[in-house]
């Protein structure tokens, strides 16, 4: 099945935010194709951004995971911003803004434009939307058009480490930030059945860097808010959300490509449970395989 937006069987998916772990999208996709359910919308927020907009193009699994080992890898963070330590130190010498970030990100665009090239979120297959924060007033943004590119990276603009970036009139920050799973889109799209792929940030283990200090502050926060925005969107919700929380063996972090199988897996794990949830949607006419 495919409708549009808005129609009553207008099926969603939504992509939490989860860094590589949201590659389990793959594998969730795997399986609603094998079950013959179509999607008719697709949100992103954060790492959740760039799978989302490499389904809403089009692209197959190997071709996003081929893509992902190119693309996201540790070298990404590894060049920091000149003086971005004596700005710390000394914020009224050399201004510090809102601009801050620790890590030089013409890297990240320049693996985006490989990946995407100049893609803009109307021209997708499948319509495309993606979350990020505002930073001045901490409202969740929906960017529906322009460049793929300068989107994800404002969606994965993560607090400390890359910079806000401005996309348009409005410079905004990570999106997990305002949700991390932003169940909320898809139902002011009208999708009467939304299936809401999310995970739980993972705690630091032992705190040795200002990274570390940072990744466990944004767990904590990313957290919480999943949990209670979550439990808000199903209960107010009229027709259906499909949560899928893929399961891990192992622990996933920020850059463990190494793993994408696995969490592909995960994900095809997590959708398969769902299954007969879904077909019963379907049986009360919600939900059309």
């Amino acid at each position: 099945m495919n409708t549009k937006p808005g129609s009553v069987d207008s099926v969603a998916l939504v992509i939490g935010s989860g860094s590589v772990k949201c590659a389990a999208a793959l594998g969730v996709m795997r399986v609603l194709k094998r079950a013959g359910i179509g999607i008719d919308l697709v949100v992103g927020c954060s790492g959740g951004s760039i799978y989302a907009a490499f389904i809403a193009l089009g692209r197959d699994v190997e071709e996003s995971v081929e893509m992902t080992l190119r693309m996201w890898t540790r070298d990404i963070t590894s060049k920091r911003k000149p003086g971005v330590l004596l700005k710390i130190l000394f914020p009224r010498l050399f201004k510090f803004d809102e601009t801050f970030g620790m890590v030089d990100d013409r890297m990240v665009l320049a693996r985006f434009r490989e990946a995407y090239g100049d893609a803009r979120i109307e021209g997708t297959r499948i319509p495309l939307f993606i979350t990020a924060t505002d930073f001045y007033n901490g409202e969740q943004v929906v960017l529906r058009e322009g460049s793929i590119v300068d989107a994800i990276r404002g969606s994965i603009a993560m607090p400390y480490i890359f910079s806000p970036h401005r996309v348009g009139d409005r410079l905004v920050t990570d999106g997990y930030l305002s949700d991390p799973m932003p169940v909320g889109v898809a139902m002011k799209e009208g999708a009467n059945a939304i299936v809401a792929v999310g995970f739980e940030s993972p705690y630091q283990t032992h705190i040795s860097s200002v990274l570390r200090f940072s990744f466990q502050l944004s767990s904590i926060a990313s957290n919480n808010l999943l949990k209670s925005n979550f439990a808000f969107h199903n209960l107010a919700h009229h027709g259906e959300v499909f949560p899928i929380i893929p399961q891990f063996a192992d622990q996933i972090r920020l850059f463990d490509t190494d793993k994408l199988p696995a969490v592909i897996a995960a994900g095809e794990r997590a959708a398969e449970e769902q299954l007969p949830f879904l077909a019963r949607a379907g049986q009360r006419g919600e939900l059309t395989p």
